[in-house]
Order: structure tokens, then C-alpha cells, then sequence
């Protein structure tokens, strides 16, 4: 008679979990965790569906007692927010876009090449990564000014193309794929080019997906240059459009609100849509890293 011997994991499939010290203390944690990260955003939605002299009333209740979609209403009315909504995706999908471009062949080009001052540059693009951005809106918006980009989507995207933080994570996870499938591709005559983009990308999707969600999260959300390099009212991104509505209707807490929960839903949907990969794409980066 044979004997098989099943695997561990198999064995260990049908066995309930055992609840240590270090694993409920790491749930109770991530519960807490979460509590404080709802709260705020159930509070924003609560707030936005009540009327307006609801808002300052005291002692404040949670649940409003007729909800209503007046705030909505007129933050709409106000602004043209499908323009602004339309500005931002633009926006945010070129910026998205041209920084993964940007930052697979500059992490491509630390990780697998060889050349002169490459350890240098490589320490100033580190470097670039204490500079805080604000230092840069004055030399930048003088630049655009030049190229006459103000008030122009490029004026937008390409200061935001460069991110030193993106080409370092790259490069440290193109620094754990093995040099096997690189050698193999240009045995079978492959160029650099082939390789960057019929190996290193298809090999790194997961991390390229956690890039590009970040970068278009903090493309959606950057308010300071856009409101730096835009003066018309219909090249406004999201951010900068809703601010302007509030300043016109001052300190409407509804509104506000409102404001608030329209301009985060989308960001709402995309993370919902592709959690599972950035997970997997932080995770594999924390491992190759």
C-alpha cells in the first residue's frame, strides 16, 4: 500500500483559527483603525443631508430630521462641476500616464544599466524627495508662464509628471525581479526597449497598478498648482472649482459638506474597484524591496 503524505498547508486548511494575543490585538487595532477613518466620512455625508439651519443647531444629532438633497442641489447650481469633473479626469489620467512612462524607464535605466554618475543621479533623485513642492510653485509657474501653459491642461500635468518616491519604489522592485528573464530576452535578439516593455512591465503589473492608483489619487487631489496656474473658470480641476463655490456662498456647512462628498466619490470608486491590486502591488513591493 502507498502512502501519501498531504502538504502542510493542506492539513492545515480545515483547522479553525487559533486567536493569540498578537492576532486579536492586530484586529481590535485595524477595527479602531477603521472606526477612526469612517467616522469623518459619515459625518461629512450626514452633514450634507441636512438643511442648513440644521447644521449649527445644538446639541448636535447625528441623524438629520429631514434629510434633504438641498446642498447638492446647489453646490451644482453654483458651478459648473461637470466641466470641473471632466478637467480632472483629463488631468489626472495624463498625469497618471505620463509618470508611469516616466518613472518604468528612469527605474529601468537605475536598475539594469551601467554608466557613468549613476549612483550621483540616482542620490539627487532621492534627494528630490525632501523637496517639498511648494518650494517649487514660483520657478515653476514662471516657467509655464514662458511657455504660455497657463490656463492649459499640459500647464497642469507636466509640473506633476515627475515623481522621484515612484522611480525609487520601481527601482527597488526591478532590483528583486531575477536577471534570468532579461538575459533570456536578448538571447532571442530582444532590445532594451522589448525588454523594458514585453518583460519588466507584464512582471510588474501589480506594482505598476499601485503606482498609477497613488499618482492619480494625488493627481485628483492636488489643489495648490492648479489653483496656482489656472485663472479661467472652466480649466478649474475639482478641487479648485469647489473651493471657489465655497468661498461664494462663505460658511454653509451643507454645502460644504456636500462639496466634500462629491469631490471624493470618485476617488471612493476607483480605490473599491482596484483594492485587491494595490494590495498586492504594496505587499510584492515590501517583499522584492
Amino acid at each position: 500500500m502507498t502512502t501519501v503524505t498531504l502538504p502542510t498547508a493542506t492539513k492545515a486548511a480545515g483547522r479553525p483559527v487559533r486567536w493569540t494575543f498578537p492576532k486579536a490585538a492586530t484586529a481590535v487595532g485595524a477595527a479602531i483603525l477603521a472606526v477612526v477613518w469612517l467616522v469623518p466620512l459619515l459625518w461629512a455625508l450626514d452633514t450634507s443631508l441636512k438643511p442648513e439651519p440644521e447644521t449649527t443647531r445644538a446639541p448636535i444629532t447625528w441623524l438629520p430630521e429631514a434629510p434633504t438633497f438641498a446642498a447638492y442641489r446647489s453646490v451644482i447650481d453654483q458651478g459648473d462641476l461637470i466641466r470641473w469633473f471632466l478637467n480632472s479626469t483629463v488631468v489626472s489620467v495624463l498625469v497618471t500616464a505620463l509618470t508611469l512612462g516616466v518613472s518604468v524607464l528612469a527605474a529601468f535605466a537605475f536598475s539594469r544599466t551601467r554608466f557613468p554618475g549613476r549612483r550621483v543621479l540616482f542620490g539627487i533623485v532621492i534627494a528630490g524627495i525632501l523637496v517639498p513642492p511648494q518650494v517649487l510653485i514660483v520657478p515653476l509657474f514662471q516657467e509655464m508662464t514662458g511657455l504660455g501653459l497657463v490656463d492649459t491642461y499640459w500647464g497642469i500635468v507636466l509640473p506633476q509628471v515627475v515623481a522621484p518616491v515612484m522611480v525609487f519604489v520601481l527601482k527597488k522592485f526591478f532590483d528583486g525581479i531575477s536577471r534570468d528573464y532579461e538575459d533570456a530576452a536578448r538571447v532571442d535578439g530582444a532590445s532594451r526597449w522589448r525588454i523594458v516593455w514585453s518583460v519588466m512591465v507584464p512582471m510588474s503589473r501589480p506594482i505598476l497598478v499601485a503606482v498609477g492608483i497613488f499618482t492619480f489619487i494625488g493627481a485628483w487631489n492636488n489643489f495648490l498648482w492648479p489653483f496656482i496656474v489656472t485663472t479661467d473658470p472652466s480649466m478649474m480641476t475639482i478641487p479648485v472649482g469647489l473651493a471657489n463655490v465655497q468661498g461664494s456662498y462663505g460658511l454653509r456647512y451643507a454645502q460644504i459638506m456636500a462639496s466634500a462628498v462629491l469631490g471624493g466619490l470618485p476617488l471612493l470608486i476607483v480605490y473599491a474597484l482596484f483594492q485587491r491590486n494595490v494590495v498586492r502591488g504594496v505587499g510584492d513591493a515590501g517583499i522584492k524591496g
